[in-house]
């Protein structure tokens, strides 16, 4: 007995005020009351979506109430999302990709990258994040990482690149995207036959730079526009041949071609077009499903042509606004007014973990119905570098970019 009642003697100090203030109270009772005379379920009013109210009306509170609380949490404006296929990497960014991917498997950090392995931010801090170092040129690699793989960007690069890295005994993973590497070969064939090559293209584009770089200087003229064919001076008229860059507006480059055949009759084509399947394909699906878009938006990156020719390939079609974004933090929600239909599509560099990203950012603000437009299926899968293929490639791998 004695041990159940030999407690030490303590003092709790109760301090008061405590606990629930009156607006606390106030609002639990709300509550109660609002599933009493309603019943269930009474929704809370979503934070950001609803006005603070200060006072309780004297009477019919508790229906006026119920009512604002109902209305705020649930009446989201309904949109339509007309999400294009295709859309987001093509066959050449995902092979360019998976490569310093593989590379970081096979070889271990750091991985050296000459230029943005594709034209997205997101992309570039994700395989930064795996151990990959970005640079412009290959002086910039310290003399200790000179055993470690660079890997050459999926634009192309001009012809002195790997003479430079076989100079400075570097290993290199060449990751230039096989249509790009075709237009090279187009390139060089016009050349071989004593063409002059006319590369229809935007200047200082890494593309393009690649090349221009693949034949000897004052052998290829950059055309951008209608304007500059219309002022061209070749040196031999007789003697032309054209290849164009793959990124480019398929209507913008019909155009520009066409003045090319009216000035110069003999001018010569590539034995197929420059233009790549994934820019066309596209463009085309955007065609499709932008006439009576409030809003269409393009994921892709400022540097990227193939994005920036979406958006003006929007406007064209009929988007009433057509804006490119990088991620969902950057869309303007307090400028976008009153919308019913919204286009979405992604550049050939944009990773479809930002499409879902935006997607799941209207449905937080809307009562979002995605309606799918595809144009076409897409099967290309180009094989990554010998020396990669035998190391397994994984979805996790992978998950940065494409998801789990």
């Amino acid at each position: 007995m004695a041990s159940s009642v030999a407690k030490t003697p303590i003092t709790i100090r109760l301090c008061g005020p405590r606990g629930f203030c009156a607006g606390v109270d106030r609002a639990i009772q709300i509550v109660v009351l609002a599933l009493k005379e309603f019943g269930a379920p009474v929704l809370p009013c979503v934070p950001g979506r609803c006005r603070y109210i200060w006072r309780i009306p004297k009477s019919g509170f508790v229906r006026s109430l119920g009512v604002f609380m109902m209305a705020s949490s649930v009446a989201k404006t309904p949109i339509t999302i007309r999400l294009c296929g295709p859309r987001g990497f093509c066959a050449g960014v995902d092979r360019a990709i998976q490569i310093v991917v593989l590379a970081l498997k096979e070889f271990g950090a750091p991985v050296y990258v000459r230029h943005e392995i594709v034209h997205n931010r997101y992309v570039v801090e994700g395989l930064e994040a795996k151990g990959a170092i970005f640079v412009e040129e290959l002086d910039e690699i310290p003399p200790e990482h000179r055993k470690q793989p660079v890997v050459f960007s999926a634009h192309g690069v001009p012809k002195s690149v790997p003479a430079d890295a076989d100079a400075r005994n570097l290993f290199y993973l060449d990751a230039t995207c096989p249509l790009v590497s075709k237009v090279h070969k187009q390139a060089m064939r016009h050349h071989r036959m004593g063409r002059h090559v006319v590369l229809i293209g935007h200047a200082g584009h890494p593309e393009v730079i690649g090349t221009m770089g693949q034949l000897p200087e004052g052998t290829v003229s950059l055309i951008e526009t209608v304007e500059d064919v219309d002022v061209y001076t070749p040196p031999d008229p007789d003697n032309l041949g054209f290849v164009t860059q793959t990124t480019l507006s398929v209507d913008d480059t019909a155009g520009v071609i066409k003045r090319l055949h009216e000035r110069f009759p003999n001018l010569t084509a590539p034995a197929a077009d420059s233009i790549c399947y994934a820019t066309t394909n596209r463009q085309e699906a955007v065609k499709q499903a932008a006439p009576g878009c409030d809003l269409f938006l393009v994921v892709g990156a400022p540097n990227s042509s193939n994005s920036k020719r979406l958006v003006e390939v929007a406007l064209r079609a009929g988007a009433k606004k057509a804006v490119l974004v990088q991620r969902a933090s950057e869309i303007d929600w307090a400028t976008i007014g009153e919308i019913s239909t919204v286009g979405l599509s992604a550049g050939a560099s944009a990773p479809e973990v930002i499409v879902n990203e935006i997607i799941e950012a209207f449905r937080e603000r809307y009562d979002a119905a995605v309606e799918l437009a595809d144009t076409v299926e897409e099967n290309e899968h180009f094989l990554v570098n010998r020396e990669l293929r035998h190391v397994e490639l994984t979805g996790a791998d992978m998950a940065f970019v494409n998801g789990e």
